[in-house]
């Protein structure tokens, strides 16, 4: 099979024993039960913003980072949601919120998480890192050279972050996935077949990576924040959190880049990234790469993408989801008048007629089994009701 360069567009996420994988607006959840057993969760996700929004460069970037952590927090909370030991009773505070939002309590307490993880990480990795480079000013003058530590600074922070989840079990576990995500998608972008087989011998890294993508991010600050002279301290760190959005958005066009090229000036800058998924990715056991293969199965058609077969579009996938989604309610009155009309009442005669049939092709035997013609058996006059009775007593 000739190598696939271009990129599949799929990306996903390790969870709680198990990935999730995303093909545009459809997602799946691949986890490994207590019992062993493998259970994938299908679903749609619009996220934020319309579809021309999601097409402009930087703006696309913030949407898609943003995104990312509503449906990850989604994501884990349901596959976490396989290994509680017992039902939690809910608190105070969840009942209060359930009588005051009623059905989008969840959809708000997300959003509060969400925006509550934005803000520590911009307070902990943005702002931390400028007033600790600053405690240096009263030794360097340049400013380009305390951009520079203040980088260091963030850049160590961040790695010492991972480290020190990286010693934690379940992390580790969690990392394991990560590793058998990377490794289906270079296994289908490298054109080889996805089995467990050739998934265990691909490479764990990969340069579309959102470990690549936050490393990119605390190199691309440096160079903005050397271009930033002003004088008043309080101003350097609006500035600083002012720019977040636009620094997300230039490091997602480098990645998106990076995943859709192979040139060579793009393969050294992406190195660094690379490098550091060394610490976010461990080797799966083979257990992990089946959950691997069935959520990416589930919603990207690998074998069109290499040319083995004839494609399908993702939205017709997307549209069956969202009318098995639909209540029962909602769907249209006519339909009830579309039914076929109850066939009218027999004769004797016509039905011992049908019972000869049956002795020549039975209801099984006739694949009619669950169907209208059997359905029509039941309605005979009384003394007919079960008719593989009366013909067990003819013969």
């Amino acid at each position: 099979m000739k190598k696939a360069c271009k990129s599949s567009g799929i990306g996903g996420q390790a969870v709680l024993e198990g990935i999730m994988m995303k093909n545009q607006e459809v997602y799946s959840i691949g986890v490994r039960r207590p019992d062993g057993e493998i259970e994938v969760h299908l679903s749609t996700h619009e996220g934020i913003g319309n579809k021309k929004l999601k097409k402009i460069p930087l703006i696309r970037g913030v949407i898609n980072f943003v995104d990312s952590l509503v449906l990850g927090m989604k994501c884990l909370t349901f596959s976490a949601s396989f290994y509680d030991e017992e039902e939690a009773k809910p608190s105070k505070a969840d009942m209060a919120l359930q009588k005051i939002f009623k059905d989008r309590a969840e959809k708000i307490v997300m959003g509060v998480t969400v925006a509550f993880s934005i803000v520590m990480a911009v307070a902990i990795f943005m702002v931390l890192p400028y007033y600790l480079a600053d405690i240096f000013r009263r030794y360097i003058v340049s400013d380009t050279v305390l951009a520079v530590v203040e980088g260091g600074i963030r850049l160590l922070l961040f790695i010492s972050y991972v480290l020190l989840i990286s010693l934690m079990r379940d992390i580790q576990r969690v990392f394991q996935y990560h590793g058998a995500e990377h490794k289906c998608i270079n296994c289908i972008e490298n054109g080889l077949e996805l089995k467990v087989e050739n998934v265990r011998r691909s490479s764990k890294h990969h340069k579309r990576c959102g470990t690549s993508f936050m490393l990119i991010v605390m190199v691309i600050s440096i160079i903005f924040f050397i271009f930033i002279r002003v004088e008043s301290p309080i101003l350097r760190v609006v500035y600083r959190v002012a720019l977040v959005p636009v620094i997300a958005g230039v490091s997602y066009e480098f990645i998106r880049l990076a995943g859709n090229t192979d040139n060579l000036i793009i393969r050294i800058l992406s190195l660094p990234g690379m490098w550091l998924q060394s610490l976010t990715t461990k080797e799966p056991d083979d257990d992990m790469i089946e959950v691997a293969i069935a959520a990416v199965e589930a919603v990207f058609d690998w074998r069109v993408y290499q040319g083995r077969a004839e494609e399908e579009p993702i939205e017709a996938l997307a549209e069956s989801l969202e009318e098995e989604a639909a209540p029962a309610a909602e769907q249209p009155e006519t339909e009830a008048e579309e039914q076929p009309e109850a066939a009218p009442d027999r004769t004797a005669e016509e039905t011992a007629e049908e019972i000869e049939l049956e002795e020549i092709m039975p209801v099984e035997a006739a694949g009619l089994e669950g169907t209208e013609y059997e359905e029509e058996q039941e309605e005979a006059p009384e003394g007919f009701q079960d008719i593989e009775d009366i013909l067990e007593a003819e013969q």
